[in-house]
């Protein structure tokens, strides 16, 4: 129950000092049950209780929140049973004060796994009733001609089938529903062949409650039966159906009566207060139906109190929903008084952030004001992980500090209580002790991978360790289990004084197992995958980080990792414990860290970051290779041509397993300063290790023999794909697109679909921005919108420093204004590129320039680039690109 914290009270002098306390004990969630429920009995039993006024305050919802994983779900599956059979009641929950009233539970599931919708849920709900073994006439007839009108030809038996009611709750609803019908054209004297015709049942009936006619005078105290016939029947018309069922089951005889419990699991997924058009829906049946009692179990309150969804939902505001409004202090531990009070809102398990804030505003005051700063109070709440003692302990630490006559601050709070390490073991036996501080070294387990690092031979005490409150699941993950934050960092960082705390070396050999377990699960697995590889690598590379472990396996799955192009974050959190010297692991965690961030950071800061890898001298050889390639290659984006070749040549002479791509970046080099005919020699040794066709390809655009250099993608393409190697498969059809976007538009659009398509998943941003390039290189000559795409376009590429890409969209924006004939824009293109390839690099793109347009440069002695035929053969290539652009304008539409 909520009242004084005495603890609190009895640690200061001030007598000023005002202290509430918030319990969490799910012991008593049962009592909060029986006794709100015994409450709205007795409400419903009042002779003044009216089923169908539509005014009245509500107060029959009961809301249990909490975090994920703490719960409530097995909770609301225990009420339902224990409500609806006392032999399923477990015998630590006591007798409910009620006895003789019939109750009829019904509980759904409404998270987006189970797919349920709106209509689903009245079905479910009029299913169960079906138990009553009679018509419930106003009800049936409304919802058999919505089902006529919205599944025209569909039984209904077969939806109840498939959808599992009809095994749930039997097959009699649709014959109780056909028997209602037939009941109201036999008052309505129509014929017998009519029974069947919905439509023709409902339009008599409503003339006859129109006219009040005596032989509907079973339906005519209804009174907005007609209105409900007479409306369209759509799933909004649907959700004020449950009026209906509320009057018929008040229209029941004594010895029939029932009040429906209808639970509502993972309510978050419908209220998830963006989009509440189900909440609203599900809100008019709670509204609807005040005589039925709902329990709704989701992770966050209810917000139907509030005021400020007036609009969004139909019914607001604490005068209509007086147990939901917010309380004084959110009660972390309800209890049966809370309840009996009005209170209906009601925390499990672990706090939200917001409630976190509220609960420590309100836990100490001083003339109505939080005694807790809004600063210490964040930091208290992050560092919590919604657990509720340890905002328990934070306000014990908050006082004992401001005895010492200073004021706390927020760094007094970044603290772990050892308090919480004897709590959480208290019930544990010493294997789960074990099991616990083993999984606490990661981020997300399994059962082998928990029994492995605990080093057992037997899973049993792991699977009873995945049974405990602290240990969350999720079924869809890598690994489905992981610790409560807060329980993981307290394990791992606090003053353990357990008789069975573990000692450095224990940790050191648990880190050890975890790791070796980690990279069997990677080298053994039959279908090991991007997924599996990089969640070891991550966890892997902390533990070899934190506890200065050899890298072993993980070597190999850096070179997995880079060999697909894909670069997935990989960095791990933050080093949490064991503090050292920095090691092999620590350079592998930034190189690959780098490689992956490289995607959203300017060259500028991924060499720099490289060179300090490279620098440190930390890593193997191999691995050390690998730092110095991928360092050649952002100086080579960087334009820095001559550092880039010291690097390629380094690991080109190596003989490692970069050689063949070192060798494929001297190409690029070769390529760069307009050697052509070194760069196709080249290209012809590398085989695919080295990504010949796409080199190929590259050095065959630029001479304007754009079918040439679409066959060498697609060739490099298609072996990628053999390969199984996705990055290459992107970007060698980003290339294609690029190449076919100077000479046929359609077929470049589709070729840029399907690099879209590869790309997708991918984080790829080079190759992202030649498909984008691509796309203007396409629509060049159409429209100055074409400008604007590269002025925006070109933003993006120097935010990525990435120069060589800059020239290549100037090129093509060179392309377009030269189709226009727009001779001054193309001028400022050409001084543009001029700029751009100043280093020697791309200076060739200038000549390109020129060739479009078909004529020469007085002030440029042209470029030093060596053609594989000629110039000229070159510079017609290029010109009739432009030509044959103009004359599909011309031809188009």
């Amino acid at each position: 129950m909520s009242g004084r914290d005495l603890r609190a009270l009895f640690s200061t002098n001030d007598r000023g000092l005002t202290t509430a306390e918030a319990f969490t004990n799910r012991h008593t969630q049962w009592d909060l049950v029986a006794h709100a429920l015994a409450a709205h009995l007795r409400h419903t039993a009042d002779p003044a209780f009216d089923a169908e006024d539509l005014e009245a305050p509500r107060n029959n919802v009961l809301v249990f929140h909490g975090v994920g994983g703490i719960g409530k779900t097995t909770l609301s599956r225990k009420l339902e049973a224990a409500l609806a059979d006392a032999g399923h009641r477990p015998a630590q929950w006591g007798a409910p004060a009620w006895s003789g009233e019939r109750i009829l539970p019904v509980r759904i599931d409404l998270s987006r796994s189970a797919g349920t919708d709106f209509e689903q849920i009245v079905l479910t709900i009029r299913a169960a009733l079906a138990e009553l073994g009679r018509p419930l006439p106003a009800f049936d007839v409304a919802l058999r001609r919505y089902w006529e009108h919205q599944h025209p030809g569909e039984p209904l038996e077969e939806y109840l089938r498939r959808g599992g009611l009809a095994s749930r709750f039997g097959r009699a609803l649709p014959q109780q529903m056909q028997s209602a019908l037939s009941d109201v054209a036999q008052a309505l004297l129509l014929p017998g062949t009519v029974g069947s015709a919905v439509g023709q049942v409902s339009g008599s009936l409503v003339r006859a409650l129109r006219e009040r006619r005596q032989t509907v005078r079973a339906l005519a105290g209804c009174a907005r039966l007609a209105d409900l016939l007479e409306a369209e029947p759509d799933p909004d018309a649907l959700s004020f159906y449950p009026h209906l069922l509320a009057w018929d089951l008040a229209q029941l005889p004594a010895d029939k009566k029932v009040t429906p419990v209808i639970l509502l699991d993972t309510f978050e997924d419908v209220g998830d207060r963006t989009h509440r058009d189900m909440e609203r829906l599900l809100q008019r049946v709670v509204w609807l139906m005040p005589a039925a009692f709902f329990i709704i179990t989701g992770r966050s309150r209810v917000q139907w109190a509030n005021p400020a969804l007036q609009g969004q939902l139909d019914y607001t505001g604490p005068a209509a929903w007086p147990g939901l409004a917010a309380s004084t202090v959110p009660p972390a531990r309800g209890t049966a008084s809370a309840a009996a009070r009005g209170r209906r809102q009601v925390l499990i398990g672990d706090f939200s952030p917001e409630d976190c804030d509220d609960y420590l505003a309100r836990r100490l005051a001083r003339d109505g004001q939080a005694l807790i700063s809004e600063d210490v109070r964040r930091v208290i709440t992050d560092r919590s992980h919604g657990l509720p003692l340890y905002l328990d302990l934070s306000v014990m630490r908050f006082l004992e500090i401001r005895r010492t006559g200073r004021g706390p601050q927020p760094a007094d709070f970044d603290h772990d209580f050892p308090a919480l390490i004897a709590r959480t073991l208290s019930d544990l036996t010493p294997d789960e002790r074990h099991v616990l501080r083993s999984v606490a070294l990661l981020d997300a387990f399994d059962i082998p991978l928990a029994t492995q690092t605990a080093g057992m031979q037997h899973e049993a005490p792991a699977r009873r360790l995945i049974e405990r409150p602290f240990v969350r699941e999720h079924p869809f993950g890598l690994w489905p289990y992981h610790l409560h934050g807060l329980i993981r960092s307290t394990v791992r960082n606090a003053d353990d004084q357990a008789d069975d705390r573990w000692t450095p070396r224990d940790w050191q050999q648990a880190a050890e197992r975890a790791l070796a377990a980690l990279g069997a699960q990677w080298t053994t697995s039959t279908a090991p995958g991007r997924l599996l590889l990089v969640g070891c690598l991550r966890q892997g590379l902390a533990l070899a980080r934190d506890f200065g472990l050899d890298l072993g396996w993980l070597t190999d799955a850096a070179w997995t990792y880079v060999s697909d192009s894909v670069w997935e974050p990989i960095a791990p959190p933050a080093l949490q414990t064991f503090d050292g010297e920095p090691t092999a692991a620590d350079a592998l965690v930034e190189l690959l860290s780098t490689l992956a961030r490289r995607q959203h950071e300017h060259r500028e800061r991924t060499a720099d970051r490289l060179t300090a890898v490279v620098q440190a001298g930390l890593l193997p050889a191999e691995l050390q290779e690998m730092a110095v390639y991928y360092l050649a290659k952002a100086q080579r984006d960087l334009g820095r041509s001559d550092d880039s070749r010291r690097g390629m040549q380094l690991v080109a002479g190596g003989g490692g397993r970069l050689a063949p791509a070192a060798r494929r970046g001297l190409a690029h080099l070769a390529r760069f300063a307009g050697d052509f005919p070194t760069a196709l020699a080249a290209a012809r040794t590398l085989g695919w290790a080295g990504r010949h066709h796409r080199i190929e390809g590259d050095v065959w655009w630029p001479h304007g023999d754009m079918d040439r250099a679409a066959a060498a993608y697609e060739a490099a393409r298609t072996e990628a794909e053999e390969h199984g190697v996705a990055g290459e498969q992107a970007t060698s059809q980003a290339q294609r697109a690029f190449a076919l976007a100077f000479t046929d538009p359609a077929r470049a659009a589709d070729e840029l679909d399907l690099a879209e398509q590869l790309l997708s998943g991918l984080d790829l941003r080079a190759t992202t921005l030649t498909t984008q390039i691509a796309a203007l290189a396409r629509d060049a000559g159409t429209t100055a919108e074409v400008e604007d795409r590269a002025h925006v376009l070109r933003t993006e590429i120097s935010v990525a420093g990435l120069a060589s890409v800059e020239a290549t969209l100037e090129l093509a924006l060179c392309f377009h204004h030269t189709v226009r004939e727009d001779h001054e824009k193309t001028d400022a293109s050409i001084g543009r590129l001029r700029e751009l390839t100043g280093s020697g690099d791309y200076a060739y793109y200038t000549d390109i320039a020129h060739f479009m347009a078909d004529r020469h440069s007085l002030a440029d002695p042209g470029s030093p680039a060596r053609w594989l035929d000629s110039e000229r053969a070159t510079r017609t290539r290029w010109h009739s690109l432009v030509t044959a652009r103009r004359d599909h304008l011309r031809a188009t539409p």
